[in-house]
Order: C-alpha cells, then sequence, then structure tokens
C-alpha cells in the first residue's frame, strides 16, 4: 500500500473531501439539517427565559444557528472519513478562473448577484402578504437589535454555512451523478430555496441558487458562491439600516416607474452579459470545473 499526501483544500473543507453524496443523501442531510434545526430552538429558549424576548431571541438565534448544521456536517465528515482510503474524492473549492481570471470573476459575480436580487422583486411581487409575525422576524435579523450580530448572522454564518451544504455537499454530488448539470443546479437551488423554509426566502432563494450553481459548476469555486451569497445578505442589511428607505418595501417604492424599468431591463442585460462571460469558462471534467481527488491510500 502507497500512502498518498492529503491534498491542501483550505483546511477545514478537505475533511469532506471524500463524501460525494448521491441523490438519496440528499434527503439523509436534510433529515441532519432539520435535527440540527430542532436542537438550535431547543437550545435558544434558555435565552429567552434569562434575556427577555427581544435579546433573548436575538443572543438564541446567534447561537442556534450555527447548531443546525453541526448534524450534517458531522455525518459528511465522518462519512468522509471513512471513504478517504477506498473512495476517489471531489474537492469542495476549486479555482478554474481562466480566461477570465480571479478578479474579473469576483467583479462579475457580485455585480451579477446584485442585478438578480434587484430583477427578482416583480416575481415576488406576485406572493401574498407576508404574515407580521414572520415579517417582524426577518426585519429583526437586519434592523432590530446589534448590528454587529445581524452581519455575523446573514454576512458570515449565512454564507458560509450555507453554501457548504447547497453547493459544496448537494450540488458538488449532483454533478458526480449521470443527472445533466442543469438539473443538478436547480435541485440544488430548490434545496436551497426549502431550507428557508418559507416561501418570502424560498423565492429568491431558488432564483439566486441557480446563479450561484452556475458559477460553482463553471469554475468550483466555493470561494466565489460564498462571496455573491455574502454581496446579497449584506447589501440587504445595509439597505435596510439607511433610514431613507425605512419605509420602502421594495425598489418599485424608491424609484418612479419609468425610472425603476430603465433599471430593470439594464440590469437583466448585465445578467446575461455576466452568464455569457462564465460560458467561457473550458468545463475540463466530467461534474463540471470540479477537482477530483484520488484515495488517501492506493493498491
Amino acid at each position: 500500500m502507497e500512502r498518498r499526501r492529503k491534498p491542501r483544500n483550505y483546511g477545514f473543507l478537505e475533511k469532506f473531501t471524500w463524501y460525494v453524496p448521491g441523490v438519496a443523501d440528499l434527503f439523509i442531510l436534510l433529515g441532519f439539517f432539520l435535527l440540527g434545526a430542532l436542537a438550535g430552538n431547543l437550545v435558544a429558549l434558555p435565552f429567552v427565559a434569562l434575556l427577555g424576548q427581544e435579546s433573548g431571541m436575538e443572543y438564541g438565534t446567534l447561537v442556534s444557528y450555527p447548531i443546525m448544521f453541526i448534524p450534517p456536517m458531522l455525518y459528511a465528515s465522518v462519512k468522509s472519513r471513512n471513504n478517504s482510503f477506498t473512495h476517489n474524492g471531489v474537492k469542495l473549492d476549486s479555482s478554474h478562473f481562466s480566461p477570465l481570471g480571479g478578479a474579473l470573476c469576483a467583479l462579475f459575480v457580485v455585480l451579477g448577484t446584485l442585478a438578480l436580487s434587484f430583477c427578482s422583486e416583480p416575481i415576488l411581487a406576485l406572493l401574498p402578504e407576508m404574515p407580521p409575525v414572520l415579517e417582524e422576524m426577518l426585519k429583526s435579523l437586519t434592523q432590530g437589535g446589534s448590528l454587529l450580530i445581524n452581519f455575523i448572522m446573514v454576512s458570515i454564518f449565512a454564507p458560509f454555512f450555507e453554501e457548504w451544504l447547497c453547493r459544496g455537499m448537494v450540488l458538488r454530488g449532483l454533478l458526480g451523478t449521470k443527472m445533466k448539470p442543469v438539473w443538478a443546479i436547480v435541485i440544488s437551488a430548490l434545496f436551497f430555496a426549502f431550507i428557508h423554509l418559507n416561501p418570502w426566502q424560498a423565492v429568491p432563494a431558488f432564483l439566486l441558487g441557480c446563479l450561484f450553481g452556475y458559477v460553482y459548476y463553471k469554475t468550483g469555486s466555493l470561494k466565489l458562491t460564498m462571496l455573491m451569497h455574502f454581496t446579497n445578505n449584506t447589501f440587504a442589511l445595509v439597505i435596510s439600516n439607511i433610514s431613507a428607505f425605512e419605509e420602502a418595501e421594495s425598489w418599485m417604492d424608491v424609484l418612479p416607474g419609468t425610472a425603476y424599468w430603465i433599471v430593470f431591463f439594464a440590469l437583466i442585460l448585465l445578467l446575461i452579459l455576466v452568464i455569457r462571460a462564465f460560458a467561457r469558462i473550458p468545463e475540463e471534467h466530467a461534474g463540471g470545473n470540479l477537482d477530483p481527488v484520488k484515495p488517501l491510500f492506493e493498491e
């Protein structure tokens, strides 16, 4: 037996290299995520009892959010370790940016994310009015309490943990099957939408998840999709804390009718240009631009 050197994949992420989930595994990961959500809610209860409703929810959510992801991460880590001696793996994070280059890819994904976020509003307008309880809960993540805690929650925790699960595990696994890439991207976006557990977040999450998934398929870069997620969430956080936008429900309330639609179609064009730019990146591997990794031991 010949020992192979461990590939570097940003330390933490390499723990999951040799677990490449199949379709059935998605339900297992989802089950562990829901178990983690239940555990997180139970952990949050003492904070409410000790600190009161407002402060208790704020600090309780800060603690309970990462707890949701501990069960699926532990499961994936164990599976990867068990597979690492006998199975090929696939890196969670690669850097296939040619011919665009990393800096240009980063700029394009930021612009594309903001454009899609703006252009998704007419679809969101078709949804029924959000229940007041849910509306207040979502506002608390961006407008209520400590801005630092809100930043940690929506701009650090969410991009890292959700991209690990939805692109790093779910989409990476689906791209390793015989499924067509377009369906792998759509299913991973549906998974991304579902874990938000309400339609008012699920619809934009699905649209953004399709774009995130396409970028991941073309580049293999979890760094880029985390940047996209960070951009979307941080922009929403910043806008919600600017007093001039406090009463606005959407950009339709900010821009006059004609100006809104001029911006809308300009951003649609920008989004098309961003997608066409990433289409120039060649697909070098069967699962898109994802890097395969050999077992740690080989005959």
